[in-house]
């Protein structure tokens, strides 16, 4: 059955019922194509306008980093507490080798290396059979001529009652001339009791000395301390001396109530030290203790072979620890100076012109100025002339700055561009 509804050709527009043609609809695809154009292009040039903007940032940024960026610090006043270690050693209060003042055998020895002696104790005896003899001899010469002096007293004594009673005797009982004979004589035998008198007081003398090298035989100790050596055994033969020819010496005894403690200081070192200086004193062998000393004297003289001053402490040693020969460590305790200025080694620039600083002038210029070191403070330098207490410091100057040139405080320095900040 056919349909009854006019069928239109495909693609064309329907006509209405009235018969009326309708008008074609505006094609808009040239609309979407020019928008779409203008955005790229405005993108386009946002990005080319943005990429201008960001190369004038690094530009401009690029131009500061060009002046150096530095941290500044203030010179500090005021140097305390400060010390100064060195080697030293320790030796007893007073040391006496103990030679024999007699040659003989040793008899005996009474105290060993180490005994804690008195003034006066009895060390070691001697046998010294041929002083023994000499002052044996030397007595029997005294005791003869002390019999001839008696003997010769004896005849004096006669002839001068003889020649008083001649003298005295009245006139012309005896002659002038016999008168003279008897004071002859009576001289004679003076002459003669003077001249054994003299002979026995040589006897005598010569068994004084004797009588005291006896007393040698007796080795004694000379002070109160410690018997450090003992080089000499019984039986050993004995010469009398100290040189080295006539035997090693046979004690050594040192006083150890109280010590002394020698120190080289070097020369640079030197203006620091004087009496009444304190000190610690620290031994290997008591890594955890501590010893107090105090600087006696110096010896106010440099050492033109090693280039350092003496200087002699004193310490206490009522516990014996302080032992002689012993090498110890010594840290003075240096006077303080108020007045010092110091500064941080990181701020030090030595160049041919010797160690300078670079000091922060007005404008932010940089100043290269010669300095005079003083004492190395481990972390910091002590300064003794070229800086002032109100002078700004640039701390770790680069190795590139040159005087006067301008550079830019850190606190002061600009901040990188956002971009880079961004990629940081």
């Amino acid at each position: 059955m056919l349909d009854s509804h006019p069928h239109h050709a495909e693609g064309r527009p329907e006509a209405s019922a009235s018969g009326i043609k309708p008008a074609p609809r505006p094609n808009r695809s040239w609309l979407i194509a020019i928008i779409t154009v203008l955005v790229a292009v405005g993108i386009a040039v946002a990005g080319i306008l943005l990429r201008r903007q960001q190369e004038s940032e690094v530009a401009k940024w690029t131009t500061e980093l060009a002046v150096p960026v530095v941290a500044t610090v203030m010179p500090k006043q005021g140097v305390t507490g400060q010390q100064v270690s060195l080697p030293g050693d320790i030796e007893a209060w007073y040391e006496a080798p103990i030679y024999a003042r007699v040659s003989g055998y040793l008899k005996a020895w009474y105290l060993d290396f180490g005994a804690h002696v008195e003034k006066g104790q009895l060390l070691a005896e001697i046998d010294a059979p041929d002083l023994d003899a000499q002052l044996a001899a030397a007595k029997a010469r005294l005791a003869s001529a002390e019999a001839q002096v008696k003997v010769r007293e004896a005849e004096r004594n006669f002839a001068e009652t003889t020649y008083d009673r001649w003298r005295d005797s009245p006139k012309g009982v005896v002659s002038q001339q016999e008168t003279e004979a008897k004071k002859a004589e009576y001289g004679s035998s003076d002459a003669r009791y003077k001249a054994a008198q003299a002979e026995a007081n040589v006897n005598q003398s010569q068994v004084d000395q004797l009588t005291a090298l006896e007393a040698f035989k007796r080795i004694l100790a000379p002070f109160d301390g410690i018997v450090t050596q003992r080089n000499t055994d019984v039986g050993a033969l004995i010469n009398a001396g100290s040189s080295t020819s006539n035997g090693p010496q046979l004690f050594r005894v040192a006083d150890v109530h109280e010590m002394r403690v020698f120190v080289q200081v070097p020369q640079e070192q030197s203006s620091n030290m004087r009496a009444g200086l304190t000190a610690e004193v620290t031994l290997p062998q008591y890594p955890d203790k501590t010893f107090k000393a105090l600087v006696s004297t110096t010896s106010e003289a440099i050492n033109k072979t090693a280039r350092t001053l003496l200087v002699e402490l004193h310490a206490d040693n009522a516990d014996n620890l302080l032992q002689p020969g012993t090498f110890a460590q010594v840290r003075f305790n240096l006077a303080d100076n108020p007045t010092a200025l110091r500064i941080p080694t990181s701020a030090l620039i030595f160049r041919e012109n010797g160690p300078q600083l670079a000091i922060l002038e007005p404008g932010d210029k940089v100043d290269l100025r010669s300095i005079k070191l003083g004492r190395n403070l481990g972390t910091e330098f002590e300064v003794l002339a070229g800086l002032g207490p109100s002078d700004t410091i640039i701390n770790s100057p680069p190795d590139s700055l040159s005087q006067g040139e301008q550079v830019r405080v850190a606190k002061d320095a600009a901040p990188p561009p956002a971009h880079e900040a961004e990629v940081r």
